[in-house]
């Protein structure tokens, strides 16, 4: 007998499933926490991700529901083998630097590099360049995130969780690139996005992998 199954699947027309990759530090939580749940980074500590955390969040668009399972992924190299097995069934990826580490923002050829090797070849990708509230120590111009993204054709936006600059208008625009790419299917990616499954639509999810 199906009990919560049927009424699960009609809480939503559309199951996305995003990632949010770029190196350690760059603020992928914060900006998860604050777009999911409406955290403020200042009010919360945010420990370096161990492996994949998850958080879900249903938004309307076009007058139909779409859950959105977004995976906070790992940023060390340890954890490298992790992240690339979840590029696996995404639909939507984003990559995220530091406006003021240009480490950060160096390593995004390698992420895009990674997201080509591993991830379905039509997914919708954005870059983002993070902490933009942070003027006074930026080292890196918009100027050149604008530019690397129109060479990759790809979407950019600078964005700050402290200050919730842009990071909601990312999110959205992600899901609905993907919405215009997948009009008529409810879970494109069905069977394809790993063991661990959301537990509801309240933001909880799970930081297990190792």
């Amino acid at each position: 007998m199906e009990r919560n199954g049927g009424l699960q699947r009609h809480l939503y027309d559309m199951l996305c499933k995003l990632i949010v990759v770029g190196d350690s530090f760059v603020g992928k939580s914060a900006i998860v926490g604050r777009f999911t749940i409406n955290a403020d980074p200042t009010q919360r500590h945010y420990h370096s991700t161990i492996g994949i955390d998850f958080k879900i969040k249903t938004v309307e668009l076009q007058g139909k529901k779409i859950k959105l399972q977004i995976w906070d992924t790992a940023g060390q190299e340890r954890f490298h083998t992790i992240t690339t097995s979840y590029y696996r069934g995404a639909m939507g990826i984003m990559l995220v630097y530091d406006i003021t580490q240009e480490k950060t923002f160096d390593n995004i050829a390698k992420w895009l590099r990674n997201i080509q090797e591993h991830a379905n070849e039509d997914v919708e990708k954005m870059l983002l360049g993070n902490k933009c509230d942070m003027e006074d120590k930026r080292m890196i111009s918009k100027e050149r995130g604008e530019n690397i993204a129109r060479e990759n054709g790809i979407k950019f936006l600078e964005t700050s969780a402290k200050a919730n600059v842009n990071v909601e208008k990312a999110f959205m625009t992600l899901a609905e690139d993907i919405l215009k790419k997948y009009p008529q299917q409810k879970d494109p990616a069905s069977g394809t996005g790993g063991n661990i499954k959301p537990t509801g639509d309240d933001g909880s999810g799970s930081r297990k992998c190792c």
